[in-house]
């Protein structure tokens, strides 16, 4: 009897390759961390290393249902994304475009009640401590162009030179 392994699997809003392993291949969906899909694999009795394109669509199923539903699966909070919501004071775990909204949300907040963080996100500087002397700088001109430099002074050495003929 051979499996046949289906291409592609849809799993939430992720096109996940059939040939990835059970395990590695939820983390693809936006919100799903390894420890949280290794918890998922365990309740459903799914080897972790068994292909996602060999599993069925009722388990395809019930593995969404975990990822949006953890709590019904009596999951522990500390596997979800959003520990003490400040709005809800509830866990919850948000994927996809929920959890880019929320953190897009909760950023602005950060700004407009002008908190450090806030500021050194509004400023495009580094939030969490790291130092600004080399390594946050990315996408920027940073320090002196050689080549332009190089280039204005042999302009300039030749004007003189001319000038200094006549």
């Amino acid at each position: 009897m051979t499996e046949e392994l289906r291409p592609i699997v849809r799993i939430i809003s992720s096109d996940i390759p059939g040939g990835k392993q059970v395990y590695d291949a939820l983390t693809k969906v936006s919100g799903v961390s390894y420890s949280l899909s290794s918890a998922i694999c365990n309740i459903m009795n799914i080897n972790k290393y068994k292909k996602v394109g060999s599993l069925s669509q009722e388990e395809v199923k019930k593995i969404e249902d975990i990822i949006k539903n953890p709590v019904k699966y009596k999951l522990p909070s500390y596997l979800l994304n959003r520990r003490r919501d400040p709005d809800t004071g509830q866990d919850i775990q948000l994927i996809a475009a929920d959890l880019k909204l929320t953190r897009e949300f909760d950023i602005k907040k950060l700004k407009r009640i002008r908190t450090y963080r806030g500021i050194r996100h509004a400023l495009g500087l580094p939030v969490r401590g790291q130092k600004t002397r080399s390594h946050f700088r990315k996408g920027r001109s940073v320090g002196v162009q050689k080549k332009k430099i190089a280039a204005q002074k042999a302009a300039a050495s030749k004007e003189d030179k001319k000038e200094g003929k006549k």
